[in-house]
């Protein structure tokens, strides 16, 4: 029971107090891929954890009650190791209820591509009618007066630039506007995005999937900033997203105005000062050891 109370305090904390402070801290804004790492490891912390007090809980039989020695027999290794009996059909029941916890979610990242997948095509097959090729720019151009440039991942990724973008954006801001979805499309952003978007309909009115979804959006944006102005100039940058923060991006697509566009343009006319590396190297250490503790708990002595 012990070990139960542990892990329901370790989901607890990942779930819903570990997101605030997160969400606070100043160094994310600093380091967004860093914070993104961190982002998705109290994530995969809190489906680890919750499946394994899950699986505590349904334990009933004492050989796999008895920690990583129940686990052996799980998997039919106890005999051979520990001499202990083969389990029974019924132990093997045991795995079912944390499986649907870690089967859940990855029902729903595979829905949720599947969804971006479709909806992907549905754009591609309409700039196949309306847009023309600028090959100068490795862009598609779309007659539409709004200023608006963003980007369609995928197998067939193309970056797109309305007409209203070409006229309101001089010719070095329209190229610091293209490496920003450049950056976007090799970082595969649109995969992280789905992760949070499939966590939050697992686990709807958890903080961590609301603030989780909301601050990976924006610190991926924050991230594909960092990549662009380490070519341009931060203030053409900023100049340029001033001028499509407001463009409309189809669904699926990642847009160079973005979310939290004032908060982006303040922190590109603010320099930031990053991490220490063995601070940020420590951090991602951190990150991904979080999903790592809970296990350790569950495969150690049970306690009553």
């Amino acid at each position: 029971m012990t070990t139960v109370l542990a892990l329901a305090v370790y989901a607890a904390l990942a779930g819903a107090v570990a997101p605030y402070a997160l969400a606070r801290a100043r160094w994310a804004h600093q380091a967004p891929k860093v914070a993104v790492v961190a982002w998705q490891g109290l994530m995969a912390a809190f489906v680890v954890t919750t499946a394994s007090a899950v699986h505590q809980l349904a334990l009933v039989e004492q050989h796999v009650h008895s920690g990583l020695v129940g686990l052996l027999g799980i998997c039919g290794l106890s005999r051979a190791v520990t001499g202990i009996p083969a389990p029974t059909p019924a132990d093997a029941l045991l795995l079912l209820p944390p499986l649907v916890v870690v089967l859940v979610p990855t029902c729903r990242l595979v829905h949720c591509l599947r969804q971006a997948r479709r909806a992907q095509r549905r754009s591609l097959d309409m700039l196949a009618l309306v847009g023309r090729p600028a090959p100068e720019y490795g862009a598609t151009v779309v007659d539409h007066a709004a200023a608006a440039v963003y980007c369609l991942p995928g197998r067939a990724r193309r970056i797109v630039v309305t007409q209203g973008a070409l006229d309101a954006l001089t010719e070095e801001q329209l190229r610091a506007v293209l490496a920003h979805e450049r950056a976007h499309l090799e970082g595969r952003h649109h995969l992280l995005q789905a992760a949070t978007r499939a966590f939050q309909r697992t686990f709807p009115g958890l903080p961590l999937a609301r603030l989780g979804r909301e601050q990976t959006a924006l610190l991926l944006e924050m991230a594909a900033d960092d990549r662009a102005m380490a070519a341009h100039p931060r203030d053409v940058l900023a100049t340029a997203m001033y001028e499509v923060a407001a463009g409309q991006a189809p669904e699926a697509a990642l847009g160079a105005g973005g979310p939290g566009a004032l908060i982006r343009l303040r922190r590109m006319l603010a320099p930031q000062h990053k991490p220490h590396r063995v601070t940020g190297w420590s951090l991602v250490a951190a990150s991904l050891a979080a999903p790592v503790l809970p296990l350790l708990l569950a495969c150690g002595p049970t306690t009553n």
